[in-house]
């Protein structure tokens, strides 16, 4: 007769063994380790630094050492006399530049997604191309179009456009808040289409058919029924679009900081560009938690990672609204608004890097000088044109090579962790990997970036000093953009069937078999989505890698952002055109092989 503690004993060392000797629960184990390492560290680190006496510091602090425990910094950022100007003034500009940017944006992105994924309006290949344009280029590269249009005389320079031909504009339309809300709200519109437009191809239509049945009316049909399929879709890119907006650093730079506008993302910057570190890094929090409060509550609103049990079945076609004598007036109106909102400040942009001095519209002064023009003493101090500059040359090796690097790297890592957080949907160890991988999008740009460099200028547990190396690069982007690869990475993998790996099982493959010959090859258009979504991101990238960036290592965008901040706007503009270019042609060639679809990249 069998002794039941030895076969009890058994049975707990076989259900060990079966634990730590099962491939995914090993690809589990090392994902979370490595997560908590790259993520929940660095926010650490940050926390702490806030509450420890930093060198520079130990003259404001009686009787502190370096190390030291310490509210010196928090009561600083909150109750001394630098309390309105370091905080509460950014923190309200930021605030109201975040909701405004939310609002109008989603209004815009959410209508014209339904506009042509909905309705009858013709020429909806292109239109939906010219849609998400604006996410191609970076924001603060329309703020330099702005600039040439509405600029005037009160920071001095070379005046706009507008200016040129006795047009004087105000300084609230040229400068501060109603410009940067415009120009983000013009630019991060594409979020809300993205998101919204691939909710609404996924709603079965057969609610809506049976509201016609009944006899409800397009209106009822699309408040009743429309909407409340896609809210989750329109809440999520509120706070896509919110967070981004109150963290965002290249447009309130140039339409705010020479006007002594001031958002948090900016003030951030100063005070970490100053090495007021520990100030920097209490402003960061102040962010996150701002953002962190807006993803409770949606979570509130819409329940936690709620999906939509209406998708799939027999009637995935929607049918579309008849727009009947409306349809030509709203095809012109959304031709004017991708006229405004996408070709303007592109033409814009190209057409300033003809011109040999600003504000001047002669044919005598149009030139190709900041393009292929030899060194000059008496153009912008013996300058070459971008394309005579080996600088150029060496910032696009370092661009392209950053952006396959990291987009490759980043979109492998979100197809594995998407891969473990849809098979783990449910459990403890499932539902930790998404939130981890969520953080890094709470973290501001800028404050990322200064935390990698803080971590890793030294050597750090196991890791060695990457400070001033290709391989910071590329560790802190990867990182930073995980919530998206991962999301991508989770809608990609939910696609592709359990039953077919437990087929493979019980054919005896192996757990690397299944995945190289069934989970990839069936995730490739949903890898090449999240593919260009990161590339994109990356090749436009200037808030993260700022203050991490070297001579060596430099980039387009901090090679454009260099330009324009030494008020050399023509060779920023035909860098921003050049940057346009590239991303573009890659996008298309992406299309053209892949079918990849930006919105499934972006979890819609």
């Amino acid at each position: 007769m069998k002794n039941p503690r030895y076969s009890k004993a058994r049975r707990i060392k076989n259900i060990l063994v079966d634990i730590f000797t099962n491939p995914f629960n090993i690809m589990v184990a090392l994902a979370t380790v490595t997560l908590a390492y790259l993520i929940i560290v660095p926010l650490i680190e940050m926390i702490t630094t806030t509450f420890t006496v930093s060198q520079s510091d130990i003259r404001r602090i009686p009787g502190a050492e370096t190390g030291d425990f310490t509210w010196f910094y928090w009561q600083r950022l909150f109750f001394s006399q630098l309390s309105q100007s370091f905080l509460y003034v950014p923190l309200r500009n930021s605030l109201i530049i975040g909701f405004s940017v939310s609002a109008i944006g989603i209004l815009l992105g959410s209508f014209f997604a339904w506009l042509i994924v909905r309705t009858d309006i013709p020429g909806k290949k292109i239109l939906s191309v010219m849609a998400i344009v604006p996410y191609m280029l970076p924001s603060w590269c329309k703020s330099l179009a702005w600039l040439t249009v509405f600029k005037n005389e009160r920071v001095g320079g070379s005046a706009g456009f507008l200016s040129s031909i006795g047009v004087t504009t105000p300084d609230w339309l040229a400068y501060g808040p109603v410009a940067i809300i415009l120009v983000l709200s013009l630019h991060y519109y594409a979020y809300s289409y993205l998101l919204v437009s691939a909710a609404l191809r996924s709603v079965n239509s057969e609610l809506e058919e049976m509201g016609e049945i009944i006899g409800a009316g397009k209106v009822r049909i699309l408040r009743e029924i429309t909407f409340p399929l896609v809210l989750p879709a329109v809440l999520s890119s509120f706070i896509l679009t919110f967070s981004k907006s109150i963290g965002t650093f290249g447009v309130p730079a140039f339409l705010g900081m020479k006007t002594n506008f001031y958002t948090l993302s900016t003030m951030l910057y100063a005070s970490i560009k100053q090495r007021n570190t520990n100030i920097g890094f209490a402003m960061s929090l102040v962010l996150i938690l701002f953002a962190t409060i807006t993803v409770y509550f949606n979570q509130r609103a819409i329940g936690s990672r709620k999906s939509y049990a209406t998708i799939g079945g027999k009637g995935s076609r929607s049918t579309l609204v008849a727009l009947g004598g409306a349809k030509y007036p709203i095809l012109i109106s959304l031709i004017v608004f991708i006229g405004f909102a996408v070709i303007m400040p592109l033409l814009i942009l190209l057409f300033q890097t003809f011109m040999l001095k600003t504000g001047d519209y002669s044919l005598s002064n149009f030139t190709s000088h900041y393009w292929i023009g030899s060194p000059d003493p008496m153009i912008f101090e013996n300058e070459p044109g971008v394309f005579k500059n080996p600088l150029f040359w060496q910032s696009v090796r370092n661009t392209l090579r950053l952006v396959f690097v990291t987009a490759i790297l980043a979109t492998l890592c979100g197809q594995l962790l998407g891969y473990i957080a849809s098979r783990g949907r449910g459990t403890f160890f499932g539902r930790l990997i998404e939130q981890m991988t969520f953080v890094p999008y709470l973290i501001p740009s800028i404050a990322f970036g200064a935390i990698y460099l803080s971590m890793f200028s030294a050597p750090h547990w196991f890791v060695p000093s990457l400070y001033g190396t290709f391989a910071l690069l590329v560790l802190v982007s990867v990182v930073k953009h995980l919530p998206f690869s991962s999301r991508a990475g989770v809608s990609n993998m939910l696609q592709i069937g359990v039953e077919l790996e437990e087929a493979a099982t019980v054919e005896g493959a192996s757990f690397p078999m299944r995945l190289r010959t069934i989970v990839f090859p069936l995730s490739k258009a949903g890898f090449m989505s999240g593919f260009m979504l990161i590339f994109i991101s990356i090749m436009k990238e200037l808030d993260l890698i700022i203050l991490i960036i070297t001579p060596k290592l430099g980039t387009l965008p901090y090679m454009a952002y260099s330009y324009a901040n030494g008020n050399f706007p023509q060779f920023s503009n035909v860098i921003a055109v050049i940057m346009f270019a590239i991303v573009l042609l890659v996008y298309l060639i992406a299309i053209k092989i892949s079918d990849a679809d930006l919105s499934s990249g972006m979890g819609g």
